[in-house]
């Protein structure tokens, strides 16, 4: 089973914001794997390793690293004055479709539920337009570039210091295997959803992509 932790059972820096981006860290370990693969099974392969999940269907605080997560007040990108309650309301409200627009709605769901809009359901995706007022249609690859990784950026600077500073200390003592239902890290891959996760580790160890 995975262990519960509470951000409150770790010592934190005075200052969280020096202690994260310490530019002279120790080395630490994290390890993206799938939620879907059984616990007997990631407790053989990363034996003492402490196990968290990053999903929306966590059970502890860490669910707040979740891209539905409702943190509110998170910039929407390119477009001055508005905010959306999650990241994942920003992606999935700036989509258009063959059929309908922008969803300015999405921006506001705050129970993390119905939040994804679909092809199925609106025709084919023709890009995410570049801010609720904007003209510019990015593609797939431009629009995780320009629109998901700075709101989720945004969300790690200024909502979630405490909890990647409790993930930095827990893996300075042992190995932290970070649970997401999608694990591709590679950004410029458009076959495969980016994992959140894989942006909690690359944060953490200084190499947020841009």
């Amino acid at each position: 089973m995975i262990v519960k932790i509470k951000v409150s059972d770790f010592k934190m820096s005075e200052n969280l914001s020096n202690f994260v981006r310490n530019e002279n860290p120790k080395p630490v370990m994290i390890i993206v794997e799938s939620k879907k693969k059984k616990m007997e099974t990631l407790e053989k392969e990363y034996p003492g390793a402490m196990i968290i999940d990053v999903t929306s269907h966590a059970d502890d605080e860490f669910v707040k690293f979740s891209p539905f997560y409702p943190h509110g007040g998170i910039p929407v990108p390119f477009t001055d004055g508005v905010t959306s309650q999650s990241v994942e309301g920003i992606w999935q409200g700036l989509k258009v479709f063959e059929n309908v627009g922008v969803d300015i709605h999405s921006f506001k769901i705050t129970d993390m539920k119905n939040i994804k809009r679909t092809s199925r359901k609106f025709g084919a995706c023709l890009g995410h337009r570049k801010g609720v007022r904007g003209e510019e249609l990015l593609e797939y690859i431009d629009a995780r570039k320009e629109i998901y990784l700075p709101a989720y950026k945004w969300v790690l600077d200024n909502k979630l210091q405490k909890l990647v500073t409790a993930v930095r200390i827990i893996a300075k003592n042992k190995p932290v295997v970070l649970l997401d239902y999608d694990t591709n890290a590679d950004v410029n891959n458009p076959k495969k959803p980016l994992s959140h996760a894989s942006l909690i580790k690359a944060y953490i160890e200084g190499n947020y992509p841009e």
